[in-house]
Order: structure tokens, then C-alpha cells, then sequence
């Protein structure tokens, strides 16, 4: 059975649940954030396999603080900075295995080229992650009607012509313009309102 994600606590609601034992309530805080932890370690290179590494480290060590958290109303930011913190350790981690002897055909260190960058995620990114986790969790407070139509005039191939969504909606192909008009600005309200 689907929750209601408009009946979802707050956060610090939701840690407090967690810290009483409530599973349901744990399981809810890790759907609510587990796209934003993967992200962050995507964003700081890392394969999807270590990038869920980093998810189950980052969640596993948020379960173990749960009691020590002072601010449980921002589990969002301290999520966002273990995360941050995990990736770019793995990465050093990473970066440790590389050959710096191993010279490409052009004289030059091939190990060191590849190396990654292990400068801290600039806070623009972040704050790009943290907005389209916003945006994701806005877009599941929607009606399945504007839901659907949304994501599929925003996708990336085939499914996003006007033509393909008003077959798959069975809606007339003229009132997808103004329906998309009124999905977004519902889109807007509820983005405002997180």
C-alpha cells in the first residue's frame, strides 16, 4: 500500500518517531532522503555500486546518531554533509590505488591524470542537489494526473511529445498545454510550501 506522502511529518517529527523505534517511520525518513544521499555521492564521481556504499554508510551512521542529533529538524543538512564528507573519503581512498608510475604513451602520468579531484563539492552543486531533491518530493505531493503528465513531458526521449502524452493520459491533445500550465503553477505552490 502506497503512503500518502502529503500525510508525511516534518522532519524533526519524523526523527523523533525514529527515535522511539517506530520502523515505519524510520523506513519513511530513508525514502524520503535516498535519492538526495545517492546524489551527492554521484555528484562527487563516484560509480553507482560506491555511491550505494556511501548511501548504507551515511544511513547506517545517521541510525547510530539518531539520539545524538541536536537539530533533528535538520537531518536534511546533516544527511547532505555526511554524505559529502563519505564520498569524498572513499575518493581519497580511490585515489590511493592509483599507479603514479604508470606513464602513457605521451611521457605523462596516466595515474595522475585520471586522479580525481579531491577539492570539497562546491556549494552551488549542493545547493542544486538539494533543490531538485525539493522539487521530487513537491512532484509526489501532486495529484497522480498532474504527476504523470509532468514527468512524462519532462523526459528525455520519445513519451515527452504532446501527441504520446495525450494517448497514454486518453486526454484531447489541445488540453495538454493549458492542463500542463495548471500542473505547474500546483508544482510551484507545493515547491513553496517545503
Amino acid at each position: 500500500m502506497t503512503e500518502d506522502p502529503t500525510s508525511e511529518d516534518d522532519d524533526a517529527r519524523l526523527v523523533a518517531r525514529c527515535r522511539s523505534g517506530d520502523a515505519a517511520a524510520w523506513a519513511q525518513l530513508v525514502r524520503r532522503y535516498q535519492r538526495l544521499v545517492y546524489t551527492v555521492a554521484r555528484r562527487a564521481g563516484l560509480d553507482e555500486h560506491t555511491a550505494a556504499d556511501v548511501f548504507q554508510a551515511v544511513f547506517a551512521r545517521l541510525f547510530e546518531q539518531l539520539a545524538n542529533l541536536r537539530q533533528p529538524e535538520r537531518v536534511q543538512a546533516w544527511l547532505v554533509t555526511s554524505a559529502k564528507r563519505e564520498a569524498l573519503s572513499v575518493r581519497r581512498r580511490q585515489s590511493s590505488w592509483v599507479s603514479l608510475d604508470d606513464d602513457g604513451a605521451d611521457g605523462e602520468s596516466s595515474g595522475v591524470a585520471s586522479m580525481a579531484d579531491e577539492g570539497p563539492l562546491p556549494e552551488q552543486l549542493l545547493g542544486e542537489i538539494q533543490l531538485m531533491h525539493k522539487l521530487r518530493l513537491a512532484l509526489q505531493r501532486m495529484d497522480s494526473r498532474c504527476r504523470s503528465l509532468l514527468t512524462m513531458l519532462f523526459a528525455d526521449d520519445e513519451r515527452s511529445s504532446y501527441a504520446a502524452v495525450a494517448s497514454s493520459l486518453g486526454l484531447p491533445i489541445g488540453s495538454i498545454g493549458p492542463t500542463r500550465s495548471r500542473c505547474l503553477d500546483k508544482l510551484r505552490k507545493l515547491f513553496a510550501q517545503l
